[in-house]
């Protein structure tokens, strides 16, 4: 088994990782890379000091749809006929993807960020052309979908399938009982928190979902944390115990702004630091902007399902968030 980052170029993460497993018949690779000239290039020249090429990928095994997992699996297929599979839970927001990619940009492609009160922000994203799934090439169907508990034999290793929603609705890892492996994707990651509350088809409660998945890593033995971004790390048990605090102590900071007076998840996310570096949000470009509103809204939307907070909906569709 390898692993090899690929460049995300223009992305804070820098890298993504991808698992190339080998079996009889050739190679198994756990999530694909960005489809980006650089990236094949990388990838190319990463097989070929293993020994293999492109042609020697019978199979991606894909954890979610984001483009710099997905996308290069679709493109390398197109070239040399390897089988893509991917999470049943992606359905919703491939087909989005598959459609608004032929079309230009419209407002409605944001619309269900109007409650977040953050409508000078989606007026700046929408001339900036952010919100785009990327080209109509980038997306297209697997050849198989992924069910939580199946099995996928990759040579002499037996990968169970687990469905892990809260990154995104489809996400799943893949444990290796035998040789105590998870490789995680984005679930769970070593150095960050992964974003949660934006997708194409977005689901009610995100991060009660996310949390629900990570409290699931705890029903499997520790295991070795292979990651999408970061290092391979130890223990997955021990940072599934960081990221709760972390997000518990993100609900708490939460409730406590909207206890000052802000009543939005906008007004919420402009109060509150960001990135490991504590920045303002003002200090973070557009696209984080848009990320740091949607968990801002997550966050709030789990406050309420817990009842620490109470909320309402004005005619326009902003909601209002109060102390319970």
């Amino acid at each position: 088994m390898h692993r090899i980052a690929l460049p995300l170029p223009n992305d804070g993460l820098r890298a993504v990782n991808v698992y190339a497993v080998q079996a009889e018949d050739g190679l198994v690779l756990i999530d694909g890379g960005w489809a980006l000239a650089e990236s094949e290039q990388r990838l190319v020249s990463s097989l070929a000091e293993l020994g293999f090429g492109l042609g020697d990928i019978t199979t991606f095994l894909v954890t979610h749809l984001h483009r710099d997992h997905y996308t290069q699996a679709v493109a390398v297929r197109r070239k040399v006929g390897s089988h893509v599979s991917l999470g049943i839970g992606e359905q919703a927001n491939l087909q989005v993807a598959m459609r608004l990619s032929r079309q230009p940009l419209r407002p409605d492609r944001l619309s269900h960020l109007l409650r977040t009160g953050a409508t000078e922000l989606l007026a700046r994203l929408q001339g900036g052309g952010i919100g785009l799934p990327g080209p109509a090439r980038d997306w297209e169907l697997p050849d198989s979908w992924l069910h939580d508990g199946g099995r996928v034999q990759v040579g002499n290793r037996c990968l169970r399938v687990i469905a892990t929603p809260g990154h995104t609705q489809g996400h799943v890892v893949f444990h290796d009982a035998d040789a105590g492996l998870l490789f995680a994707g984005d679930h769970v990651l070593p150095q960050i928190t992964p974003s949660v509350g934006l997708e194409a088809a977005p689901a009610p409660f995100p991060l009660r979902d996310y949390l629900d998945s990570l409290r699931l890593m705890f029903e499997l033995p520790d295991a070795v944390l292979l990651p999408a971004h970061g290092p391979v790390t130890t223990s997955v048990h021990r940072r599934v115990t960081e990221l709760l605090t972390h997000h518990e102590n993100r609900l708490a900071a939460s409730a406590a702004v909207v206890a000052t007076g802000a009543a939005t998840a906008y007004q919420v996310a402009l109060a509150l630091p960001w990135t490991r570096h504590e920045k303002a949000f003002a200090d973070l470009d557009q696209d984080n902007q848009l990320l740091a509103v949607a968990e801002t809204a997550a966050h709030l939307d789990v406050l309420v399902l817990q009842r620490r907070l109470g909320s309402s909906t004005d005619p326009d569709g902003i909601e209002y968030y109060r102390t319970a």
